[in-house]
């Protein structure tokens, strides 16, 4: 018994995790972007995602949410990182709109992983509504890519569609 009973211990001791994170995939196609301000086409504007205890996090620059033409369909396109962020956070919990949003923001959850990306295009198309009050921006995602402070590139993304948002027609 002794003699199995070394062997064993070994393996258990040098087959447990080590406590890195792995990150196999990010996946918000089936969460709607949400907002702490009113969106306005002339200054940067921040939106987000949360899926339970993670975030995308797409900080865009002034003039992406271009407020076209009515009648007319307008597309712009920024850059990643040059002139648009992506960042993925991975919290200690669940995370609310609160954390975004609330001028001091709570102490928990806390972010255990911050990943932002080191290349992308962010594409939106701008339309107006049905009924003329509001341009409906619908906003895409190509080419992201994630690295890890280890160097590793996370795979198996589907984050393409980020969703649509929506700014008022000025008068």
């Amino acid at each position: 018994m002794r003699k199995l009973s070394l062997p064993i211990l070994l393996m258990l001791v040098l087959s447990c995790s080590d406590g890195d994170l792995q990150i196999e995939t990010i996946d918000f196609d089936n969460v709607l972007p949400q907002s702490c301000n009113d969106l306005e086409a002339s200054s940067t504007n921040v939106l987000f995602k949360i899926n339970v205890d993670e975030a995308l996090i797409l900080d865009l620059q002034s003039s992406v949410l271009n407020n076209g033409v009515v009648g007319e369909t307008v597309t712009t396109e920024s850059t990643v990182p040059g002139q648009t962020s992506i960042t993925y956070r991975i919290f200690s919990g669940d995370v609310s709109n609160n954390y975004f949003c609330d001028e001091i923001p709570p102490v928990t959850p806390t972010v255990v992983q911050e990943i932002v990306a080191e290349d992308g295009l962010v594409t939106v198309q701008t339309t107006a509504d049905a009924d003329s009050t509001n341009f409906v921006h619908t906003i895409s995602l190509s080419g992201v890519s994630f690295v890890t402070a280890a160097g590793e590139r996370i795979t198996n993304l589907t984050i393409d569609e980020f969703g649509e948002v929506t700014t008022v027609i000025p008068n």
